[in-house]
């Protein structure tokens, strides 16, 4: 896709969309032009179940779409066709109190393929399956390279040959990467599937959170997964290879599902090798030039890995004046920017650096969060006023060279936690740079804190990783355990404190 993305969204289908929708199935459909739904097919499904039709936009245009019902998994033999599964496309099969979510349809345009789209709406549905307490995923997943060894292998045989990777097809690779895992070969399964020679695959995905349904009322928490990239500092030849790295993470946390992945401050800096002849404030500006390009890199891989990205700090120069910025590149597609408020001595003396005046939370899919650059954790003002805008997570990108200097963003941030009743984030770099100055040594250890509370850690460390090693840390954290505290919490932090003393409020900036 050659266009620029600004907006990636998952929205409920409407009838006003079916125009456009089937131009989108024209398109994806070119090949089996009999595969496309008609008006009143859509009409019907949303009718009947229209949690289960969604559609993904880029920039406001239609890019894929999935279909849905719910079924009773005894009443269906597991022989059955399409024809049977959608009771000749009446979608009477549909059960607003069966157990199984069946796949209809899922499609991509072929303009917008590559972005990782198919997986977003694949989430979804395991997402809807866990909210409505399904036992499960099922469809027939078609198999359109069997025709290319039809000749010399029965379905089976395909099958495992693609299951071991000896053999690529586009479809059951990606089911299966997606965590489905196959039950039987359905023969003469969708009629004109002539690629697949009419065979499909059964496929499944299973809900470990299904519960059989009692007379309780369920509670469904909140659960934000947080990536952490412990850093090495490593020489790279150029961006693209450190981008490479950068990659490799989030691939990583991506295929843990993690909704968030957070960088250290100054990740960037081995770049600055290439200008260690030059003095110390003149190699930042060097570095400073290739920022836009690293925060565009960012936000591409925000949308293909669908996680949310903070990018840790790099520098920037904005009106001749040299900052210490990062950006959240937003799984939508959408950038926001955070700066570094205050810089320490060194980045002033040494860099030239000036402090900035951007402060705010942030709105994500998961909440609100709020992000502060290493030293503007040790000033508790901040993170006070992002949680009176309601945060519920913040994020603290650190760089530290000694042992002394992480201990104060460590202790700093695990203090922010208890007095905000929130989850706060660190992550740091590890290792050597020898080869550019006032960058020699790193120390650090990513860590998430909590409040110290019954429903938390005792100590209110969450998890930690492994000091000066490489490594992801990977947390979950329970967003509606912060709102029980807020509630009935030992002792209640925000709602306690004396503002008839006191009264703390952001400056209007001029």
């Amino acid at each position: 896709m050659d266009q620029k993305i600004e907006n990636i969204e998952l929205v409920y289908l409407t009838t006003d969309d079916y125009p456009e929708l089937k131009s989108v199935m024209q398109s994806a459909y070119a090949t089996m032009p009999d595969s496309i739904w008609k008006e009143s097919h859509i009409k019907t499904l949303l009718n009947k179940f229209p949690e289960g039709q969604v559609v993904v936009k880029v920039n406001g245009q239609i890019a894929g779409c999935a279909l849905s019902i719910i079924i009773k998994h005894n009443n269906f033999n597991q022989k059955h066709t399409y024809k049977e599964i959608t009771g000749n496309y009446t979608f009477n099969t549909h059960n607003n109190d069966g157990d199984t979510l069946y796949g209809i349809d899922v499609f991509i345009k072929p303009e917008f393929r590559g972005l990782r789209l198919g997986r977003r709406l694949y989430d979804y549905r395991k997402e809807l399956c866990e909210k409505l307490n399904l036992e499960g995923i099922v469809f027939g997943g078609r198999i359109p390279n069997y025709h290319k060894y039809a000749a010399e292998m029965t379905p089976k045989e395909y099958i495992e040959k693609v299951r071991l990777r000896e053999i690529h097809d586009p479809v059951l690779n990606f089911q299966l990467s997606n965590d489905f895992h196959a039950l039987r070969v359905l023969k003469g399964y969708l009629e004109g599937d002539a690629v697949s020679h009419e065979y499909a695959v059964l496929l499944k995905w299973d809900n470990i959170y299904f519960e059989k349904p009692s007379m309780e009322t369920l509670t469904i928490k909140k659960i934000v997964r947080l990536g952490l990239v412990q850093w090495q500092m490593r020489p790279y030849k150029d961006a693209i290879e450190l981008m490479q790295q950068a990659e490799f993470f989030i691939d990583a946390l991506s295929g843990y599902r993690s909704d968030f992945a957070l960088f250290p401050e100054f990740f960037n800096a081995p770049l600055m090798a290439e200008y260690n002849h030059m003095s110390e404030a003149e190699a930042i500006k060097e570095l400073a030039k290739y920022t836009k390009d690293l925060v565009n890199d960012f936000s591409k891989l925000s949308i293909s890995y669908n996680i949310n990205i903070i990018t840790g700090s790099m520098p920037e120069i904005i009106d001749d004046s040299l900052y210490n910025v990062g950006y959240l590149c937003k799984r939508d597609g959408s950038v926001e920017r955070y700066e570094k408020l205050h810089v320490t001595p060194d980045e002033e003396k040494i860099w030239g650096m000036k402090g900035g005046n951007v402060f705010k939370t942030f709105d994500t899919d998961c909440g609100k969060i709020g992000v502060l650059i290493c030293y503007d954790v040790e000033f508790p003002e901040l993170s006070r006023l992002l949680a009176d805008e309601g945060m519920d997570i913040l994020f603290v990108p650190y760089l530290t060279d000694t042992q002394n200097g992480f201990s104060r963003v460590r202790h700093c941030a695990q203090a922010r936690a208890i007095e905000n009743e929130c989850f706060v984030a660190i992550a740091g770099s590890v290792g050597n740079l020898p080869k550019v100055h006032n960058m020699d040594i790193q120390y650090g250890q990513s860590m998430v804190f909590t409040p110290c509370d019954f429903s938390f850690p005792t100590n209110g460390v969450k998890t930690e990783a492994t000091p000066n090693t490489e490594m992801i840390l990977i947390s979950d954290v329970d967003v509606d355990l912060l709102r029980e505290l807020h509630n009935y919490g030992s002792v209640r932090n925000l709602k306690d404190r004396r503002t008839d003393l006191f009264d703390l409020k952001k400056c209007k900036l001029k």
